[in-house]
């Protein structure tokens, strides 16, 4: 057996080679279990599903206007449900569409906080009877002058 020198052992080259594959398993296997655990998709635990935009949009009792490109949309639940969806319409069909969905509404808003437009909506002020949620909320802001994005919440309080 070769002389390693008092207190010395040739485990102190082998260690540090060892201790990287080790590191590096360990790591994944954590990463994993955090993977697995993770409920980003369950609906019932708050996570965000993606869903048909029809869907969205019925959870509020309104339906997609023909002009409008659906964007994402959304279902996010928990206590509560919350519907979401992103539509991009013409600008001068917004206020029609909503007129026509929610014909007894409150009054469009218009400036300040909300952007160019906005509308919300609940039972007792002209949500109709098909809608499920409680509340329906309506920002709309002016991409460019022929353009419009239009948010959508619809939620259960």
């Amino acid at each position: 057996m070769a002389a390693t020198g008092r207190g010395h052992t040739r485990w102190g080259l082998i260690l540090p080679f060892l201790a990287v594959p080790v590191l590096v398993l360990g790591f994944l296997v954590i990463g994993m279990f955090m993977w697995a655990l993770t409920d980003e998709d369950d609906t019932r635990a708050g996570g965000k599903a993606t869903v048909p935009c029809a869907e969205a949009l019925a959870f509020g009792g309104a339906q997609r206007p023909a002009t409008a490109d659906a964007g994402h949309c959304t279902v996010q639940g928990g206590i509560d449900t919350m519907y979401s969806a992103v539509l991009r319409m013409p600008r001068e069909d917004v206020r029609g569409w909503l007129r026509a969905t929610y014909p007894d509404a409150p009054e469009v808003r218009t400036g300040g906080s909300c952007g160019a437009l906005c509308l919300d909506v609940t039972h007792e002020d002209g949500l109709p009877g098909t809608a499920e949620a409680h509340v329906v909320q309506v920002r709309v802001e002016h991409v460019n002058a022929e353009t419009a994005r239009v948010r959508f919440s619809a939620f259960t309080t």
